[in-house]
C-alpha cells in the first residue's frame, strides 16, 4: 500500500481527490479501498473495516446493495450517458417532489456544490438582492460565494477561507453563529433588506452532527419571510437520511428552496435543487436564470438512486430502525467512554451521529473546535487499528446504514472499549 500511496502523491495533490481523504485531520497515511460490501470496506491489502463513513452519507443501504447494483448494470448495457432527456430523470424529479415539503419543481445536477451554487443564483434573481447569509461551520460546497469560514475539509486543514477566492465575493457573504437566534435577529434588523437568501444545513453535518436548537429553524423561517429573503435548506447530507422528507419534514419547516445530493444517487455523483414553482420557473429554458450541465441527470445515477429510494419507500419503519441502530451505537460509545472516565458527548439526528470528547454537547462550530481534537485523533487511529473506520476528522459525521448488523455494532463497541481504556 505504501507504494501505491507514493504513486498517488506524485500525480495527485496530496495524493487524493478530496482533502478530507488525506487524513490531515487525524494524521497518518490513508488506506486504499479495493471494494465495499454491506457495512464493510476492504483495502488493497485485503484488510476489512466496519465502515462508519459510508461514502459520507449516500450508502444508506450499505455498499454494493444487490438491487442497486442490478439497476446500474441494467442501465449500463443501455448506455451510460445520452445528452438528451430520459424517463429516469422524470421519475427522479417526481420522487423528490412527492417526498419533500414545498418542492414543486426540481432541477437535476451533478453534485451538491452545483446544487447550492444554482439555488443561490435563483434566490438572487428572484429577490434582486446580492447578499447571502451562511452559518460558521456549515459547508455548502467549494464555490466562491460560500467558501467563507467553512467547516468540513476546509476546517480540517485549518483553512477557514480558501486562497483564490476574490475578496469581492466574500463581501457578498454574511456569516453568523449556528443556533444563535439573538445574533441572527440582530443581523436581520441591521441588514435584512439586503439579504437575498439564508442558506443553512438544517442538521449541520460538517462540524460533526449538530442539530438545531428548538427555536433556531423557526426563527430562520420567520425572519426570512418577514424581510422577503429566501430560506434555502442544504439537505445534501440530511435529505432522505433523517427521514423521507428530510429535515424539513422532520422539524416541520418548509424552506423556499432545497438542495439535495448523496442519497438520491446511491453513491454515484448527483445533485438536485428545487422549490416552489414560481421560483423554479425562473430557471432556463423557462426563465432568465441560466444553469446547465451536460451530464446532469446521468442515467446511471438516476437508476441507482431510484432503486435505493424505492427500497426505502417500501419499508414504512425504515427510518425508525435506522435511528435505533444510531442510538444503540451512540449510547454504547458514551457508556464505555464514561466507564473509563473520559468526558464524551454523542449527538444524533436520524441516520447521523457524532462523538465529541468534551464536557458538554456542542451547539456550534466554535464549541466543536473546543472539544479535544488530540483525543479524537487517538480514538480514530485506535479504532482503525481494530478494523473500524470512523470519520477521519472530528468535523465529519458518522453514518450508519441498514446493512450494519447488531453484531457489527457490538464489535465496534468492544473495539471502542479497548481504545478508551488506553486513552
Amino acid at each position: 500500500m505504501d507504494q501505491w500511496w507514493q504513486r498517488s502523491e506524485r500525480v495527485m495533490p496530496g495524493g487524493v481527490s478530496s482533502p478530507v481523504r488525506s487524513f490531515r485531520g487525524v494524521g497518518g497515511t490513508p488506506f486504499l479501498v479495493e471494494r465495499g460490501q454491506g457495512a464493510r470496506l476492504f483495502d488493497h491489502d485485503g484488510r476489512s473495516y466496519i465502515d462508519y463513513v459510508m461514502s459520507y452519507g449516500p450508502l444508506i443501504l450499505g455498499h454494493a446493495q444487490g438491487q442497486v447494483v442490478a439497476a446500474i448494470q441494467a442501465q449500463a448495457v443501455k448506455g451510460t450517458s445520452y445528452g438528451a432527456p430520459t424517463t429516469l430523470e422524470v421519475e427522479m424529479a417526481e420522487t423528490l417532489v412527492g417526498a419533500y415539503p414545498g418542492l414543486e419543481m426540481a432541477r437535476l445536477v451533478n453534485s451538491g456544490t452545483e446544487a447550492t451554487m444554482s439555488a443561490l443564483r435563483v434566490a438572487r434573481a428572484v429577490t434582486g438582492r446580492s447578499l447571502v447569509l451562511k452559518f460558521i461551520g456549515c459547508y455548502h460546497g467549494h464555490h466562491d460565494s460560500l467558501l467563507v469560514r467553512a467547516g468540513s475539509g476546509a476546517a480540517t486543514l485549518g483553512v477557514p477561507d480558501s486562497a483564490g477566492v476574490p475578496v469581492q465575493m466574500t463581501n457578498l457573504t454574511l456569516t453568523a453563529t449556528y443556533n444563535a437566534v439573538g445574533e441572527l435577529e440582530d443581523l436581520f434588523r441591521r441588514r435584512g433588506d439586503e439579504i437575498a437568501a439564508v442558506i443553512v444545513e438544517p442538521v449541520a453535518g460538517n462540524m460533526g452532527t449538530i442539530g438545531p436548537e428548538p427555536e433556531f429553524l423557526h426563527a430562520l423561517r420567520r425572519l426570512t419571510t418577514d424581510r422577503g429573503s429566501l430560506l434555502i435548506f442544504d439537505e445534501v447530507m440530511s435529505g432522505f437520511r433523517v427521514g423521507w422528507g428530510g429535515a424539513a419534514q422532520h422539524f416541520g419547516i418548509t424552506p423556499d428552496l432545497v438542495t439535495l445530493a448523496k442519497v438520491i444517487g446511491a453513491g454515484l455523483p448527483v445533485g438536485a435543487y428545487g422549490g416552489a414553482r414560481a421560483f423554479m420557473e425562473q430557471v432556463a429554458p423557462l426563465g432568465p436564470v441560466y444553469q446547465a450541465g451536460t451530464l446532469s441527470g446521468n442515467p446511471l445515477a438516476m437508476a441507482a438512486g431510484l432503486a435505493q429510494l424505492g427500497i426505502i419507500a417500501q419499508q414504512p419503519d425504515f427510518y425508525q430502525r435506522l435511528s435505533l441502530k444510531v442510538n444503540q451505537l451512540a449510547q454504547g460509545l458514551v457508556d464505555r467512554a464514561r466507564h473509563h472516565r473520559i468526558p464524551t458527548q454523542a449527538t444524533t439526528v436520524g441516520g447521523m451521529m457524532s462523538l465529541f470528547f468534551s464536557e458538554r454537547v456542542p451547539r456550534n462550530f466554535s464549541e466543536v473546535e473546543a472539544s479535544n481534537g488530540a483525543r479524537y485523533r487517538a480514538y480514530f487511529h485506535g479504532m482503525l487499528d481494530r478494523g473500524v473506520f470512523m470519520p477521519p476528522s472530528l468535523f465529519e459525521t458518522v453514518f450508519l446504514s441498514a446493512a450494519h448488523t447488531d453484531e457489527e455494532i457490538e464489535a465496534t463497541l468492544s473495539a471502542a472499549d479497548e481504545v478508551f481504556a488506553r486513552l
